[in-house]
């Protein structure tokens, strides 16, 4: 007997049921497509300096552009487009500015940066001393954590745009840049511009700022440290102070007293160490301040 003689004899339920489902067809998807490569245009930043080695430079942003990166690290940019860059001590040769489009094509700029001659001691017939001891270690690492941690605060001071003062005149004893090699083994470089003058002089902020760090007890190598942000990723520090006369949180003026010389911490007798840095990349103080009054 046939389905639909079957489906006759049981009726019209039994005939619905019989009847086969009918075959349902999805149309294929559509072709993806690929989004365009991002193209890569020439940028023209105007910086108002020539890049160096240890120095920092202006620049402004132009319209349309955001997503600024220097070597493919993010640099913040002010709501009227102002930034500011800087180059470490042993920055390569070239440099690269780049930035996006609203439409997500690339602007990029090469920056030569300019090579600079740093006062190198060699002493090969003096090693550069024992290892630190595990004490030490235990004692230095929530110091360096301290340090890193008030570096990376944004206080959104304007103080970057200011021309610095130096926070204090005298002797310079310690330039930024020199180092020693010991036995053919690099030493660290120094990093910062030292200022010797006797214990309890006063030094005041280059520049506006927020305090970030003023340390509670001396640190094992700078001693009482006074920290500054200036704004925009770059920071002021200020070692082997007698006392510390400001704290954290708290705004400060250029010109502002801060503190006093002292000889805390490792040093052989007292000065001040001024350190600036930039985004981590330590920067010479002097050619930003310029010659002492």
């Amino acid at each position: 007997m046939t389905w639909r003689r079957a489906a006759a004899v049981a009726g019209p339920a039994a005939l619905a049921a019989c009847v086969p489902p009918p075959v349902v067809t999805t149309p294929p998807p559509p072709p993806q497509v690929a989004p365009p490569a991002p193209r890569l245009l020439a940028g023209d930043f105007r910086l108002d300096r020539a890049p160096a080695q240890g120095g920092i430079a202006f620049g402004t942003l132009p319209p349309g552009l955001h997503g600024l990166t220097l070597d493919g690290r993010p640099v913040g940019v002010a709501p009227d487009g102002r930034f500011l860059i800087g180059f470490g001590r042993d920055h390569g040769p070239v440099a690269l500015l780049e930035a996006r489009t609203a439409t997500g094509d690339i602007v990029r700029q090469p920056l030569a940066v300019m090579p600079r001659a740093w006062d190198v001691q060699s002493l090969p017939t003096l090693r550069r001393g024992t290892s630190p001891s595990a004490a030490f270690l235990a004692r230095r690492k929530p110091e360096l954590e301290q340090i890193a941690a008030a570096r990376a605060l944004r206080s959104g001071s304007d103080g970057w745009r200011q021309r610095f003062v130096w926070p204090v005149t005298g002797r310079i004893s310690g330039i930024f840049g020199s180092q020693r090699i010991y036995a053919g083994e690099k030493g660290d470089f120094h990093g910062g511009v030292d200022v010797a003058r006797p214990t309890g002089t006063p030094i005041v902020a280059p520049a506006d700022g927020v305090v970030v760090l003023a340390a509670a007890a001396p640190f094992t190598l700078e001693g009482n440290l006074l920290i500054v942000d200036h704004g925009m990723g770059l920071t002021s520090a200020f070692l082997h102070l007698s006392r510390i006369d400001v704290g954290v949180g708290q705004r400060v003026r250029q010109g502002q007293p801060l503190g006093a010389i002292g000889a805390t911490g490792r040093v052989t007798g007292p000065h001040l160490h001024w350190a600036l840095v930039w985004d981590g990349q330590r920067i010479d103080p002097q050619p930003i301040v310029g010659p002492m009054g």
